[in-house]
């Protein structure tokens, strides 16, 4: 639930130029989460989140510039969090996740940069991963068994 919380924290101060702790955990809180403000505030601080001026000159949350390895293990977390299972038809990965987990689970594939997929997209428990053709599949789907 953790981790799951907090790829929800950033995906919404990337969409939202949020600037409290409580707007933070009003939107949670809304996504369906349900945190205190001290929860919150563990997460921003696990998460090395911090206030900059955003362009209306408004403070917003970000995330620190982590070392890229740091990302890489938060990535692969989230993916091993969330990933049930995959199949393929064609040239397309068809990713079952726990619900509520496939846009996260989505970002951090686009983030890994594995090579061969071309983009994503999510709904609520599947990811769609177009992957350039029939014989990348395979080697994107060895790749991700690994990761796994």
């Amino acid at each position: 639930m953790k981790i799951r919380r907090q790829a929800e924290i950033i995906e919404l101060i990337n969409k939202y130029d949020i600037d409290t702790q409580e707007e933070l955990t009003n939107r949670l809180q809304q996504a369906g989460f349900k945190v205190t403000q001290a929860t919150v505030s563990r997460d921003i601080r696990e998460l090395k989140l911090t206030k900059v001026a955003g362009d209306n000159g408004k403070q917003k949350y970000v995330i620190l510039q982590n070392t890229e390895s740091d990302l890489y293990e938060k990535y692969v977390q989230v993916l091993r969090t969330g990933f049930l299972s995959m199949d393929r038809a064609q040239n397309i990965l068809v990713i079952k996740t726990v619900a509520g987990m496939a846009m996260a689970v989505a970002a951090a594939l686009d983030e890994l940069h594995i090579s061969g997929i071309v983009g994503s997209i999510a709904g609520d428990d599947t990811v769609m991963c177009a992957v350039r053709d029939n014989e990348e599949i395979v080697r994107v789907m060895e790749q991700l068994k690994k990761l796994v």
